[in-house]
């Protein structure tokens, strides 16, 4: 019995820390410039919802994660695919297209998260969404920083 109550102790624990985790990188939204981009999806209604997300650029194509637990972002882009991207200061459309299958493999691959990310963030299973340009405007990002 005691080990039982260890056990749900530490499971309860670990979900705060999860929580915790998960809630301040929501509600700081830490913006890095060259890796991450702000994306605009919107909801049924057409209502838009602003949200910063990790850029990924495999095979010159552009990539954001759903790396975490909370995805409405992700949610409603399966609803609604038309997505809007910050660059250089005007939003410019893309389309937002679930990837799987040997592409998703390619993309997890080249940008892999490593264990203390996954077990801060409760190991959350991860999605991507390739960003096709809609416009000529759109058929760029800016570029990842040089090392």
């Amino acid at each position: 019995m005691k080990a039982l109550k260890t056990a749900v102790i530490a499971l309860l624990v670990y979900a705060g820390i999860v929580t915790l985790f998960e809630s301040t990188i929501g509600y700081l939204q830490p913006s890095q410039p060259g890796s991450t981009i702000q994306i605009t999806t919107f909801d049924a209604e057409g209502k838009p919802h602003d949200r910063v997300v990790s850029k990924l650029v495999t095979d010159g194509k552009t990539y954001v994660a759903a790396n975490h637990w909370p995805r409405a972002w992700y949610h409603r882009v399966l609803e609604n695919p038309r997505v809007q991207v910050a660059v250089d200061g005007q939003k410019v459309e893309y389309r937002a297209v679930p990837v799987s299958g040997a592409e998703h493999a390619r993309v997890q691959s080249e940008h892999p998260h490593g264990l203390v990310f996954l077990f801060l963030t409760g190991f959350p299973p991860r999605h991507f969404v390739r960003l096709d340009p809609v416009s000529a405007a759109a058929s760029s990002l800016p570029a990842e920083p040089t090392p």
